[in-house]
Order: C-alpha cells, then structure tokens, then sequence
C-alpha cells in the first residue's frame, strides 16, 4: 500500500531522520534502481553495515509510522547515536552514498517502489539457475 508523505526530505539534521533497514543485495539493487531513476527521484544517504550485511537509507522523520515494506524494517532515531557528516554513525559502517553527496533524504514513496522492483529482479535472477 502506497501511502503520500508530505514529510520534508531536505537531508535531516542528526536529530530528525528514520532509517529504513534492508538486505545488502535487495539494497544495492535498489540504489541502483534509485540513480537510474528520473533526476527528481534521487537517492539520499546510504550507509553499509558490513557487520550486519544490510543497507541503511536515510528517510525524513515519520516514515516509521507508515512503512510496511516486506523484508526491510524502519526505525524512529530522534537522532540517536547518528554523528554529522562525513563520519559513519557506528562502528564497522560505511557510507556508500554519503550525506556530502546527497542533499536529501530518499523519498520513502520512491524507496518502497525500488525496494519492490529490486526484490522482483532478484527473484527473477535467482529462477534462472
């Protein structure tokens, strides 16, 4: 279910964002998806958890409250343990789109179409072995 956000996506300062946790490789197809995708629909922030193998986007506060997006979980931050630009926010992290290359937060509308064309691809990869 698609639902309008009329949440402000200039990129959120440390204490207003959600994050939209995914798989590693639903993740990478979807940013893949993001920046082919028409220029208005770009993709923000994305940080890597090489401990965790998942993506992490970085959406505009309030998305939490509305995401339901099959395989990928969103959290409410209030800015807890995020840390300014450039540095990673955890230990073991890394940016793959950083905050100084992304001037907003990805739209969660954009985000949840990517994130389902991403796991439609996969499955149709995966069928052909």
């Amino acid at each position: 279910m698609e639902t309008s956000q009329s949440n402000d996506r200039r990129m959120p300062s440390v204490a207003a964002c959600d994050l939209v946790t995914v798989g590693t490789r639903q993740g990478l197809e979807a940013v893949d998806i993001l920046r082919r995708g028409p220029a208005g629909d770009g993709v923000g922030p994305v940080l890597h958890d090489d401990g965790g193998d998942t993506l992490v986007f970085v959406v505009p506060p309030g998305t939490a409250a509305a995401w339901d997006v099959p395989g990928s979980v969103c959290t409410r931050t209030d800015g807890r343990r995020l840390r300014p630009a450039p540095e990673p926010p955890g230990q073991g992290s890394d940016w793959l789109v950083p905050p100084c290359e992304a001037d907003l937060a990805t739209d969660p509308a954009v985000l949840r179409r990517a994130l389902g064309e991403a796991a439609r691809l996969i499955e149709a990869a995966d069928s052909c072995r």
